[in-house]
């Protein structure tokens, strides 16, 4: 098995520990006396969602995580499940919604993304970083109150609702980070 040594730990590298895959979401290495670091992670757990503190020391080794990625594309939900089809075998399959969590407000129809799966199991779904969605639904503000600042709720076509400045209208397309679920810029 392949090791990495706590200064590989950048942000996104997938580890494993105690026989379960973590991503690196957080990373700071402080430098000791005599050439000793001891590094700072703060670790997502890509099984149960869960972010744990871990402290490691120059000379720890730290398991790889074999994580594979495939390239799906999201077919529709049935409320409870999500469907996917393999765009090369066209087979078509379904995970649960606790699997998508998060996910499942930047899912569209028809969009490409991909699945990574740890020993057999898929454990993520890991989204673009960001994603176009079109308005459906989005308050009107009144006519004085046009100032850029003011944010008001848009509900977009995946149902999720993100805070938006008040020249947004319904049927306009927006970009949305991933990450952090913000408004990024109207499509022009």
């Amino acid at each position: 098995m392949a090791y990495y040594q706590p200064t590989d730990l950048k942000k996104g590298v997938v580890v494993q520990i105690d026989g379960k895959p973590f991503r690196v979401l957080d990373y700071n290495q402080k430098v000791m006396g005599r050439g000793g670091s001891i590094v700072n992670v703060k670790l997502k757990n890509l099984i149960d969602g869960s972010v744990i503190p871990k402290t490691f020391k120059g000379q720890d080794k730290i398991d790889t995580a074999e994580v594979t990625s495939q390239t799906v594309q999201y077919l529709y939900t049935d409320g409870t499940d999500y469907h996917f089809m393999d765009p090369e075998t066209f087979e078509q399959f379904q995970l649960p919604g606790d699997i998508i969590e998060e996910s499942a407000g930047y899912l569209k129809e028809g969009e490409t993304l991909s699945l990574q799966s740890f020993n057999g199991t898929i454990i993520n779904v890991e989204l673009p970083k960001n994603v176009y969605l079109t308005v459906t639904y989005a308050e009107s503000i009144s006519k004085g109150d046009t100032t850029s600042s003011v944010l008001k709720d848009a509900t977009l076509e995946t149902g999720l609702v993100v805070k938006v400045p008040s020249f947004i209208k319904t049927g306009d397309v927006i970009s949305v980070d991933t990450t952090t679920g913000e408004y990024r810029e109207r499509k022009k």
